[in-house]
Order: structure tokens, then C-alpha cells, then sequence
């Protein structure tokens, strides 16, 4: 496999859609892979005509992913594709991973992983049982200053962590007409189809993981409030958790697609006893790192400075001045998937070290869906706090 390019197939992702297409620039970014199959919606009809829009010959374009991944293993190892990407609604993640791992192939799906627990936990197994490399797409784990931000506290950097805090902020449901029907993600107002979290589900989870990606602060209990203050749905558009975790350390999430004047405001800050660290999505290229009593230094996205960590530069691919940002960053979870579908045969989720992984795993999906269930729980009784208990 290493003299050739991953052929990958896409599921979901056509039309209208934005996610799709994101995955598969960053799939291709770096020449690795390559598209050769899609089927590319639910609608059997559109699925096929949506071949066109990717580039896709007739011959690999299916009418649903269960005929995708059928057909696709009676095909030679060197022609059928190594790795599925799903970019579905949330409730159909769990099936679709479940059947193209069954089906012998590598899965890199979005996040959320699953819309409930039992779910999550199931896909843990069949990861194990089949042995295949699953990646979930937490993308802004993969820009160069956030992990920076991370190798700086393992380094001990800032100390001992006294907290952290993750908000994701949005505003775009102020725009949201409830007479007219979206024309991508209306899927996401139904929770049959969304699952119960709402904006907890969409940004929340992102920032859940970024949280843990970057400080590695253990959760032990967690309390929750959220809101619904759009009119278009039911499901929660704002909210906070605050989270104990083991090491005494606090940390908050806070998400919000109802922020005026918000369009893609991911913000990390952390607080330890000897510095602090700040980094904001919408200036990915730089993180601030305050001392008391010492002027605060910026860090800059520099693949060939001596100041930036072994991570942080292999996570770049330009010259420092030429800005890197989200295509880039969603790119590097799948240069490190394809590292580990190289190394298949003696890989497995279970064995990965994941103080030192840096592509999201099915064992990241796991905390993710766990954080929303204790989350609603949390939220459905009030001032309660909720044990974390994988």
C-alpha cells in the first residue's frame, strides 16, 4: 500500500451538502488518496447523479452505501477503495461504520460518532473485533498551534492546569426562516434524525474534544445547563458544562449557535500555575502565552522555527507567512489515519497510546457521546451533577 494512492469512497455528502466536500479536499490535499466510489445520498436516484459533481465514473457511483460496500469487495485489492468516508446524518453513523467495517474496510467518519451510548459502545467493539483503523473527523485537533498548545503543557510548560476553558460560538439561526425548509442540514432540527443534542451535538462535541486533545484533563462529573431560544427547533441552541476533573482541575464548555455577530468563534484558554495559553480558530495561526510579570509572547505557525514543537510543525505544509487554516487542519486527521492504515496489519485502536495519538479514534467518539448523554441528563434535573462513568 505504500507505493500506491488510498482509494476512497465517500457516503453522503452530495448536493447541497458542505461536510462532503471537505472531506474530500482534505482527503486529496496531500496526494495520498484519491476518490474512486461515492454514494453520495439516501435518495437512491440523487445518489448517482451526484457522481458527476465528484468526478466519479458511472460504473463506481452506487444507489446506497449497503450496494457500495457490497460490490466494492468483489473488486481486486488494488482496485476496490481502502477506506470509507461518512458524511451522513448523525443517527446513521453507527450502521453505516458498523457495516463497512464488517465489510473489511477502513472507516473515517464525522462527529458526532453516534447519537446515543449503546451505539457508541457497540462501534468501540467491532473497532476491536475487525482490527480496522477508525478516525473521527474533530478537525480542529489538527492545526499546528493547537498542537502546539498540547506538546507545551505535556512539556510542563504552564505547570500544574488549574483550568480550562472551550467556548464555540455561532450566530447563523438568527437567520433561520421557520416557514422555509434549509437547503443543507435540515436534518438537524429533527431530533429523530440529529439525535437529543442539538448545538451540543454540532459545536459542543468539538469543543468537548478539544478539551481533552489539548490538556488530557480526565473528567470525573459534570453539570449542565442548556437552552432552545430559536424558533425553528426544539433542540438545545445554547449552553454550558462545567466539569471536575480528576487532577482538581476545572473546566467549562460553553456552545452557542445564537451568538450575534458570531460566525465561527472557537476559542481555547487555559489557565496553570505557571502560564497560561490562549488560541482562537479564527486566527489559527497564532497562540498567546502569558507569565506573570513577563510580557506575553505569540507563537507563530513556523515549520522551521526552533520554537515550535515537533507536532506543531509536521502539521504544517507552508512557508511561515502564508497562512494555513481549515482545510489544512482537517487534512492532518487524515495524514494520521493513513499512517495508521499503512501500519494495518500490526495496528489496532485498542493498542494506540492516546497520550501520544494524535488522529481521533473511536475511543475519542466514545467520550464525545458520552459528554452529550451526561450533558441532557444532567440538564433534565436541576443544579445536578453527574458522575463521568465510561
Amino acid at each position: 500500500m505504500n507505493d500506491r494512492k488510498f482509494k476512497m469512497g465517500l457516503i453522503g455528502g452530495g448536493g447541497k451538502g458542505f461536510i462532503g466536500r471537505v472531506h474530500v479536499t482534505a482527503a486529496t490535499l496531500d496526494r495520498e488518496a484519491e476518490l474512486v466510489a461515492g454514494a453520495f445520498s439516501s435518495d437512491p436516484n440523487k445518489a448517482l447523479s451526484y457522481a458527476v459533481d465528484f468526478g466519479v465514473q458511472s460504473e463506481r457511483a452506487y444507489a446506497t452505501y449497503e450496494k457500495l460496500l457490497q460490490q466494492e469487495q468483489l473488486l481486486s485489492n488494488s482496485e476496490k477503495v481502502d477506506f470509507v468516508s461518512i458524511a451522513t446524518p448523525n443517527h446513521t453513523h453507527a450502521k453505516i461504520a458498523v457495516a463497512a467495517l464488517r465489510s473489511g474496510f477502513h472507516v473515517i467518519c464525522d462527529k458526532p460518532m453516534t447519537t446515543n451510548l449503546e451505539d457508541a459502545k457497540s462501534l468501540v467493539e467491532v473497532v476491536a473485533e475487525t482490527n480496522k483503523v477508525f478516525a473521527l473527523t474533530h478537525n480542529y485537533s489538527g492545526y499546528p498551534m493547537v498542537r502546539q498548545a498540547r506538546e507545551m503543557i505535556r512539556n510542563g510548560d504552564l505547570g500544574e492546569l488549574i483550568a480550562v476553558r472551550v467556548s464555540y460560538k455561532q450566530g447563523w439561526m438568527h437567520g433561520m426562516d421557520t416557514e422555509v425548509i434549509p437547503e443543507r442540514g435540515a436534518w438537524k432540527s429533527d431530533p429523530m434524525l440529529n439525535g437529543r443534542a442539538g448545538s451540543l451535538g454540532d459545536v459542543g462535541t468539538h469543543a468537548f474534544h478539544l478539551l481533552r486533545f489539548v490538556t488530557g484533563l480526565i473528567p470525573l462529573s459534570l453539570t449542565c445547563k442548556m437552552s432552545s431560544y430559536s424558533k425553528h427547533h426544539n433542540l438545545d441552541d445554547y449552553g454550558q458544562a462545567i466539569i471536575q476533573t480528576t487532577v482538581g482541575a476545572t473546566g467549562s464548555v460553553l456552545w452557542s449557535q445564537v451568538s450575534h455577530g458570531r460566525l465561527n468563534d472557537l476559542t481555547l484558554q487555559v489557565d496553570g500555575t505557571k502560564g497560561a495559553l490562549e488560541w482562537h480558530q479564527e486566527d489559527p495561526n497564532r497562540l498567546s502565552y502569558g507569565r506573570f510579570g513577563k510580557p506575553t509572547m505569540t507563537y507563530e505557525r513556523h515549520p522551521g522555527a526552533g520554537y515550535t514543537t515537533d507536532s506543531a510543525r509536521m502539521a504544517c505544509r507552508l512557508p511561515p507567512g502564508h497562512p494555513e487554516a481549515f482545510y489544512e487542519a482537517f487534512a492532518n486527521i487524515y495524514r494520521d489515519a493513513y499512517v495508521q492504515m499503512r501500519e494495518s496489519d500490526q495496528w489496532s485502536n485498542k493498542s494506540v497510546d492516546r497520550d501520544e495519538n494524535l488522529c481521533p479514534t473511536v475511543e475519542d467518539g466514545l467520550e464525545g457521546v458520552m459528554f452529550t448523554h451526561l450533558c441532557l441528563e444532567s440538564d433534565s434535573e436541576e443544579s445536578s451533577w453527574v458522575p463521568w462513568n465510561l
